[in-house]
């Protein structure tokens, strides 16, 4: 790819078209299919001779809104194209990749709805022995790095035929990113799958577009300025500004809040940088802003880009990976990010801004789309463990403004919320009623990322262009944040109204810090939704953790289960919060830890399933692992280094408090105890921890008499 068009982007204006009103392509004359054809025979039922687009994905194939191989395909069936599925294929050879022939415009290939290392390994990188998105759980029907695989050997079958990649596993992927399996920085994915072009977070827009001019005989080359989307290019487009990602300094002053990516730079840094300037090619043509003038300078934000630190620099600096990560996730408002420009040898990748919300209506069109709501017939009587989770529930939303740094939803879905209509949502109720086999008037679900950010929305679209916070509703809930959760609320009581449903239940992550402003909220929760015990996620208990985490203090927690436990007395109900922790954060050390230990006893919770800090791709918390620094604050080469632990003892010692109450981690915390100076720690007293080792018995020595 080389971008020598002296052209502004046609696609970054924020009033995108809407994604039901594109032309229709010529084969909406088949129609909407039973299920999206998995084999030649059910084409040929379908009277097609071939697909215009195949997707290969990673999961088996359930026609169901909560599966993004069935979202993507539904879609673009409606837009008149005909989409086979190809799901979990081997992967020795090309042949299964061709069972549907070839597409007549593009693969479309995702790791499913899990990243495939993730749901391969757990946090102690010990092989998972089930697969819940595998028929009958059955494990090794995906290969590890799924996206790259399936993409290597769709280029193996048809040399020519574009490859698009997309899901979650490839969106993290985007940029290069610290690889927790083999503990060192990966190139983009983009590389290492040789794809034509990576579709990024909930891709609609993107797909519909590029599916569209690819129809019309447009090349990939084309789409170049395509929102939500990643490509590999030679050098960038003639005109065009480069900024160095160091030098830019554009916080939102909202609430006299603390910038957290507010930068200073040492000398170390500053030259660093000038040698990475030097070592660009000299024949790019554009325009560099000469480093003293970047702040003054006037120039054409709609032609202009922010350069990143290259792949051969964050591998070979961790405090500029850190830094990367830091102006990626300050690049992620829609409404005010920049294109993204990362070296990876002679090439570069260009990451253009991400993608504008769905409107409530798209939003309605896109789940109204004819799912089956069940498993392809080809798998017959086998059990889907993730379909058996979610078959009754109900996504009403998308993004979270959360801003967790250990979690990845934000990274992929974004941080504007995107609401479907309530009409949309009861609609959808009575369609598990009335079509989802065996339902017994459970809806186990109405949520999504969060069970409560349903509507919830800045309360100025003015300030919501020009913000860059990481979060919402840290340190602080923003003034301009919406919190009303009335329409919530009324949802829920109206979903309770429905014929045949019996009883609605919560079971999406809530944000119990939010629910604080709007008590009647939590009363309708407790009071209807909550059956005995509700989930939360409290995370840790010690400020100095949750601050790396930026989640809100324990005194959230605290005021939230005061009103838990006052609406359920007066619902006449027992019932119980079950709180989640996380162990081995970074910024987390032994300490940290053996004081949530300490509140987790005094308040007589002993939890059974525990979570150790898992570094996913992209995310912040994944860079302050990497880095050992928190790039939410200024980075420095001399700065203090964070507490991370890395090392797979200390990772299980710090799980290990979390469960003081099972014996076999007794004799690892006994050691910790011993060398924290906390002994009186370990006793039989109401204020010990653990018990003491047991003495061994002593066999009394039998005198023989002669």
């Amino acid at each position: 790819m080389s971008l020598t068009k002296p052209l502004a982007p046609r696609r970054y204006e924020a009033k995108p078209q809407a994604i039901f009103s594109y032309p229709k392509y010529w084969a909406e004359c088949f129609g909407p299919a039973p299920f999206l054809p998995m084999s030649r025979d059910e084409m040929n039922e379908l009277g097609w001779d071939s697909c215009d687009i195949i997707i290969v994905t990673a999961d088996a194939y359930v026609d169901h809104p909560s599966f993004g191989m069935a979202v993507v395909g539904r879609l673009l069936e409606a837009l008149g194209f005909r989409v086979g599925i190809i799901a979990q294929p081997e992967w020795d050879s090309a042949e299964p990749f061709k069972q549907l022939g070839e597409p007549n415009l593009f693969f479309g290939i995702t790791g499913g709805n899990m990243d495939s290392l993730i749901n391969r390994y757990t946090a102690d990188l010990r092989i998972r022995s089930d697969d819940a998105y595998t028929p009958n759980a059955e494990a090794g029907k995906r290969p590890d790095r799924s996206v790259i695989v399936y993409s290597q050997r769709c280029r193996e079958a048809y040399y020519n035929t574009p490859i698009v990649i997309g899901g979650i596993e490839a969106s993290l992927r985007r940029i290069a990113q610290y690889d927790y399996w083999s503990d060192k920085v990966r190139r983009s994915i983009l590389i290492d799958s040789n794809a034509d072009i990576l579709l990024y977070g909930n891709a609609e827009r993107a797909l519909v577009d590029l599916a569209t001019e690819l129809a019309a005989g447009k090349s990939i080359e084309d789409c170049w300025d395509m929102r939500g989307t990643a490509r590999v290019c030679n050098h960038p487009p003639e005109g065009w500004t480069e900024i160095d990602s160091t030098r830019i300094d554009w916080p939102a002053k909202i609430d006299k809040l603390p910038n957290p990516y507010e930068y200073q730079h040492s000398k170390q840094e500053l030259n660093d940088e000038r040698s990475a300037q030097s070592e660009r090619e000299e024949a790019v043509p554009v325009k560099i802003i000469p480093l003293p003038l970047q702040r003054q300078t006037k120039f054409d934000k709609s032609t202009s880009y922010i350069r990143l630190p290259s792949f051969n620099k964050v591998t070979n600096d961790p405090i500029l990976y850190a830094h990367a990560s830091r102006v990626l996730h300050q690049e992620a408002n829609p409404y005010n990010a920049q294109p993204l420009v990362q070296k990876h040898g002679t090439k570069d990748v260009w990451v253009n801004p991400p993608p504008i919300p769905l409107k409530t209506e798209e939003m309605d069109w896109v789940f109204d789309l004819p799912f089956q709501r069940r498993p392809h017939p080809i798998y017959g009587d086998a059990r889907i463990p993730a379909y058996d989770m979610i078959k009754t529930s109900v996504n009403i939303m998308r993004g979270c403004f959360g801003g967790c740094t250990f979690c990845s939803i934000t990274e992929h879905e974004g941080r504007i919320i995107q609401s479907r209509s309530e009409d949309s949502i009861l609609r959808e109720i009575e369609k598990i009623r009335d079509q989802v086999p065996g339902f017994t008037g459970t809806i186990s679900d109405l949520g999504g990322p969060t069970a409560n950010m349903y509507k919830l929305n800045c309360k100025s679209p003015a300030i919501q262009r020009r913000c860059k916070r990481l979060s919402c509703v840290y340190p602080n809930i923003c003034k301009h944040l919406n919190t009303d959760h009335t329409p919530t609320t009324q949802l829920y009581r109206k979903a309770r109204a429905i014929d045949g449903v019996k009883r609605i239940a919560i079971a999406s992550g809530l944000r119990y810090d939010l629910a604080l402003r709007d008590p009647e909220y939590i009363q309708e929760l407790v009071t209807h939704h909550v059956g005995g015990y509700l989930k939360i996620a409290p995370e840790h208990s010690e400020d100095k953790t949750l601050s790396k985490m930026m989640k809100p203090g324990i005194s959230a927690y605290d005021e939230f289960k005061r009103l838990f436990d006052l609406y359920s007395k007066k619902a006449g109900k027992k019932q119980y919060l079950i709180p989640y922790f996380i162990a081995a954060h970074p910024g987390c050390d032994e300490e940290d830890m053996l004081n949530l230990s300490l509140w987790l006893k005094n308040h007589n919770f002993k939890p059974d399933q525990v979570q150790t800090f898992y570094p996913s791709p992209m995310a912040l918390a994944t860079a302050m692992y990497y880095s050992e620094r928190n790039p939410l604050q200024k980075l420095r080469y001399k700065g203090d280094k964070l507490s991370v632990s890395k090392d797979i003892d200390q990772r299980r010692l710090q799980k290990a408090y979390l469960r003081y109450h099972d014996e076999k981690n007794w004799p690892l915390l006994r050691e910790s105890l011993k060398r924290l100076g906390r002994e009186e720690l370990i006793g039989t007293g109401k204020n010990s921890l653990i018990p003491p080792a047991k003495k061994p018995r002593v066999k009394a020595s039998v005198r023989r008499h002669r």
